[in-house]
């Protein structure tokens, strides 16, 4: 084992680059883990630009992980073995709270994650601490499955939970604003639960070109028409009956509840920039039209094994999410790109 790895260092927001730095100990009860892929994914460029609430810098990011075990720490007791490969669910749950005692685990109110409370992936080896290992987010990963789409069943997660939250079913039709990878996970997942319509939105033309193989029936370029009125005529005048609002746009988050048919269902994915939380809904509209808003975040461990199920089944076209591969020692590059809008998803291979 190496002294030390190469791992990316922010250290402040639009300041990274990869260093090398001390390879971590396997924890006690836990893991050390070589990483095979890390994604890169929508919250941490987020965190590249502005930094986060719970990163304090400098720090190393990165939470979308496929990896490989290479050492147990003292008192390990759980099912996998060096040379196991694994699926990491990054999330650890407090297990005590009211969310968590009902078994609605993307309700902890003491969630930690990989990337925050602990050092992330966009590195070569990384500590698997006990709790993340606790309640089942970490799985072991399908023989022969590439490690870039092992890291897509994280944010594929968020959105199982979201499209169970809002009940997406056969005869829908169903908007989603916002055509990147996220989007583009939900387009598929609607089509999959029986979504009779779906349509694509966004303000950026080349995004929804790169979206064009996940199957929308109609994508919108909002730069160049109003999304709402599209969604309505496309809609035959009635609106979608769900919308998925997976882009931090406050503009989107209004558009959202004007494009719902009457008793639709409105999903809250993308989080809002801080002091833009409060775009303006027009309340009246919600209660005259009887909208459903669901705020949706992160995931439970059923999700998260519905989603490498999935992802392993191949009958989601998701492969064709990961446009761009890096290795690590590109991560500024690969990183910059992506900051500009010049992929769909990234995936750095340590």
């Amino acid at each position: 084992m190496p002294e030390t790895m190469n791992a990316v260092v922010v250290r402040a927001p639009m300041e990274f680059g990869v260093d090398q730095v001390l390879v971590p100990e396997p924890p006690p009860g836990g893991l050390l883990v070589r990483v095979q892929a890390c994604g890169l994914c929508g919250s941490d460029l987020r965190t590249l630009r502005f930094g986060h609430r719970r990163v304090v810098f400098p720090w190393t990011i990165g939470h979308e992980i496929a990896a490989q075990v290479v050492e147990v720490g003292e008192g390990y007791r759980g099912p996998w073995s060096v040379g196991d490969r694994l699926a990491v669910g990054p999330l650890a749950y407090c297990g005590a709270c009211l969310g968590c005692l009902e078994g609605r685990y993307e309700l902890c109110e003491d969630q930690r994650e990989i990337g925050q409370a602990w050092p992330g992936g966009f590195a070569e080896f990384l500590a698997l601490p006990e709790p993340v290992l606790r309640l089942g987010n970490v799985q072991g990963a399908p023989d022969g499955l590439d490690p870039a789409l092992v890291t897509l069943a994280e944010p594929l997660s968020s959105c199982i939970n979201a499209h169970e939250k809002a009940e997406v079913r056969m005869g829908d039709a169903v908007a989603i604003l916002g055509a990147g990878p996220v989007g583009c996970m939900h387009a598929v997942l609607a089509r999959a639960r029986g979504a009779f319509q779906v349509v694509l939105v966004d303000v950026d033309a080349g995004r929804l070109a790169l979206a064009a193989p996940f199957g929308a029936d109609a994508r919108v370029d909002a730069s160049a028409e109003d999304p709402v009125a599209a969604v309505r005529r496309l809609t035959g005048g009635r609106g979608a009956s769900v919308v998925v609002a997976a882009t931090p746009s406050p503009q989107a988050a209004v558009q959202a509840v004007e494009m719902a048919r009457k008793g639709g269902r409105v999903v809250q994915f993308g989080g809002l920039p801080q002091g833009e939380s409060r775009p303006g809904l027009d309340v009246n509209r919600i209660h005259y039209q009887a909208l459903h808003l669901i705020g949706v975040t992160t995931f439970a461990p059923r999700h998260n094994r519905q989603a490498l199920e999935l992802i392993a089944s191949g009958r989601l076209p998701v492969a064709q999410l990961v446009t761009h591969r890096f290795p690590l020692a590109r991560f500024e590059e690969g990183a910059r790109l992506a900051l500009s809008g010049g992929v769909l998803k990234a995936v750095f291979l340590p």
